[in-house]
């Protein structure tokens, strides 16, 4: 009998720790003008298909019209229909350059922007409602939608600030965003407002892991995606993106072409740290941020920025990335 207790108490640490290893995620995405974010979102889903995170919410940064449309299709395609959005609330526009109308088009979905909260709200009710110290925030889009969080006021969800709420409640901020060591423009930090990634990255006081544009640059995804089912988010939104991205279209022959995978990186760190296997984690120093966005890596004593430093090869990290987009993955 005793035996027996010993053994059933062995089996419950072993599940608590598997349960508390499982990372709550928040996505901050600018869903639409690169095909990165759509296969960040779809390792997302298929990472809480596997039981490897929670996917607390995903919040819009963009103010394109079908954005939050097209969360919602890619949310019901994975099965996970109940997941929060939220959105910045500055209005709507539309561009041909944008994949989110042909996902919106093709997939069932019954949200749309005047449907759903503003995101500094659902965050902080989000955090509000979370244990301290408890989710990570994985940001792979500009960081309008951070600043208006820290800049918050309390509300009916929490007597805390912003700032305040954040360092109680998140573990970890994931940036995707910013060159390492030495910057220049890079569209995350810059996203045409001044002043906004530079405000982010010094009113934050949790642990910040960036993960840069040279990193995700090396790791070419999507062409995969030719010879998956043409009825799928992924399929049509990489197709519509390779056909209309200033950068690749003039390569475009009727099939998806592979495409540097940015934010796909963010989300594996994110829920699989992969410190040692996939990356060296860079510490001893600070990410400097100018009005502009232009940023660079001062070296000093420890704080609570780090970069990450590609360890395996590109190829082979393109390989781990696609099967975890096409779920064929452990």
């Amino acid at each position: 009998m005793k035996f027996i207790l010993q053994l059933f108490i062995l089996i419950f640490i072993l599940n608590s720790n598997v349960l508390q290893a499982q990372p709550k995620i928040i996505l901050d995405t600018d869903i639409g003008g690169d095909a990165d974010d759509l296969g960040a979102l779809a390792m997302l889903h298929n990472f809480v298909k596997s039981g490897n995170c929670e996917l607390l919410a995903i919040m819009n940064w963009g103010t394109d019209k079908y954005a939050v449309p097209a969360i919602d299709a890619i949310n019901r395609f994975y099965l996970n229909p109940d997941i929060p959005i939220g959105t910045r609330k500055d209005g709507t526009s539309t561009s041909d350059l944008q994949y989110n109308k042909i996902i919106a088009d093709n997939f069932e979905h019954t949200l749309t922007y005047n449907d759903v909260p503003d995101a500094t709200e659902l965050y902080r009710k989000i955090l509000a409602s979370n244990e301290d110290n408890s989710i990570v925030i994985v940001a792979v889009g500009p960081l309008l939608n951070i600043q208006r969080l820290i800049q918050s006021e309390p509300d009916s969800y929490s007597p805390l600030t912003g700032a305040e709420l954040i360092s109680l409640k998140v573990k970890e901020f994931v940036i995707m965003g910013g060159k390492f060591p030495k910057g220049g423009w890079e569209w995350n930090f810059n996203g045409n407002m001044p002043g906004v990634t530079k405000f982010v990255i010094e009113n934050l006081d949790v642990p910040i892991v960036f993960s840069g544009f040279e990193l995700g640059e090396q790791i070419q995804t999507g062409a995969i995606f030719n010879d998956i089912d043409k009825e799928t988010p992924l399929y049509k939104g990489f197709l519509y993106f390779s056909e209309h991205a200033p950068w690749i279209k003039a390569n475009f022959e009727g099939e998806i072409l592979d495409n540097s995978s940015f934010d796909q990186t963010a989300v594996l760190y994110a829920v699989k740290g992969g410190v040692g296997e996939y990356w060296r984690k860079i510490s001893g120093g600070v990410c400097k941020v100018d009005d502009n966005g232009d940023n660079h890596w001062k070296k000093g004593k420890k704080t609570n920025h780090s970069y990450l430093k590609l360890k395996e090869s590109p190829e082979r990290m393109a390989e781990v990335i696609e099967a975890i987009m096409l779920n064929r993955f452990e």
